[in-house]
């Protein structure tokens, strides 16, 4: 028996397109077996695409302005989602390109599902009409954008015919499993939600044992290795959330030959650096936080990274601050004797720490997996930085 075809995804990104919000739906449609294109909206200005926060995106085509005249309804039906996320401009960018506006009207005209999260409902879909005479919602800042034909909705996610909408960064993996949802029924959108542990509620607790305060000089120094094979969800909301609190000097170090990377499901990703560039930058200092996404094939990669390793036992002995997420802990963290008569989030230390999501346990953080991410980034940043600045980065993400 013929196996049915993958259905199909366009996720277009822009310059000033929110990560986590681009992020997230490629990841969790992919996990779902969408065949997702990731394409640049920025005209001819080339695949990489500088998203807001310093994240950089590499797209696999582009939305150019020829493609417009050449696209007829038999090509734009050829997907059955087109998932537009958010950002400032980045919503905006896309809502002016003509290139897009003319591939997604085609794609409503064939009864497609379109969707948009954040800014991108009222700055694209409704700016193009496409939302006229049905329920939306938006981020609480650019709901006021919505035209009176739009019925504005309190919700972190409106379904209203091919129409999805959701609000923001931590709306984005129930906005994603809406999408699976309506692609492959309400059975698959429960299984990757159980698989990633996600929860829809906002907020985040953390279960501390063994408190200490993280101490730092001057602006923190946080280093997040990447590897081909990390979990690109994981990954890109940890940078997110820590770049949103400003205060911390992030820099995202490839542990492979070069800046670029694939991530577990296929986004690639440029790095700011390679580690052995940010290794010799360190010196003889280290720094105040190192943490660590997940993803098996890339936590087995930088477990066997000699300087990376180097560094973190350095960070350990030095009673500095280091953590992980989902298969890093495991993979990473504990061969290494890193987890030494800790607790853990996943279960990995020597203590009890099954059922935890985000445990922290003196100077070392873990996660259980990619739907704890932004519960462990926003409690990453609680510790480095003081509770009041997370509660503010928190509110900016709608968490």
């Amino acid at each position: 028996m013929a196996s049915r075809p993958a259905k199909k995804v366009l996720v277009p990104i822009v310059a000033g397109t929110e990560p986590v919000e681009a992020t997230v739906p490629i990841d969790v449609l992919r996990r779902a077996g969408a065949h997702v294109t990731v394409a640049s909206a920025d005209g001819f200005g080339g695949l990489v695409v500088e998203a807001m926060y310093g994240g950089r995106i590499v797209a696999a085509a582009l939305v150019a302005p020829a493609a417009a005249d050449d696209v007829d309804d038999s090509a734009a039906a050829r997907f059955d989602l087109i998932v537009l996320p958010g950002g400032v401009p980045g919503a905006a960018n896309l809502g002016g390109c003509a290139a897009l506006e003319a591939v997604v009207r085609r794609h409503a005209a064939t009864g497609g599902l379109y969707s948009a999260i954040c800014a991108a409902p009222p700055l694209a879909l409704a700016s193009w009409g496409l939302l006229d005479g049905r329920k939306a919602t938006a981020h609480p800042l650019f709901v006021d954008k919505f035209p009176p034909e739009v019925a504005a909705v309190d919700a972190s996610v409106v379904v209203d015919g091919s129409a999805v909408t959701s609000r923001g960064p931590a709306t984005s993996s129930e906005f994603a499993l809406a999408l699976v949802e309506q692609l492959y029924g309400k059975g698959k959108a429960e299984q990757i939600a159980e698989e990633m542990l996600v929860k829809y509620e906002a907020g985040y607790t953390i279960d501390e044992v063994n408190s200490v305060q993280w101490k730092c000089n001057g602006t923190p120094k946080v280093l997040v290795p990447v590897a081909n094979g990390t979990e690109e969800m994981e990954l890109i909301t940890i940078v997110d959330v820590l770049r949103r609190a400003e205060a911390a000097d992030v820099v995202v170090a490839s542990a492979e030959d070069a800046a670029e990377v694939v991530a577990r499901h296929g986004m690639r990703i440029v790095a700011d650096t390679t580690l052995d560039e940010a290794a010799a930058a360190a010196g003889q200092t280290s720094f105040d936080l190192i943490i660590l996404p997940g993803g098996t094939p890339g936590a087995k990669t930088m477990s066997s990274n000699e300087k990376l390793v180097a560094l973190l036992k350095k960070q350990a002995a030095a009673s500095k601050p280091y953590g992980a997420i989902g298969a890093a802990t495991a993979h990473v963290l504990e061969p290494h004797g890193l987890l030494e008569g800790k607790k853990a989030a996943d279960g990995a230390g020597e203590g009890e720490g099954e059922g935890s999501r985000v445990v922290v346990d003196g100077n070392v953080i873990t996660g259980s997996s990619a739907g704890t991410a932004m519960e462990f980034a926003v409690a990453a940043v609680e510790k480095l930085l003081g509770r009041d600045v997370a509660q503010r980065v928190a509110e900016g993400l709608l968490f």
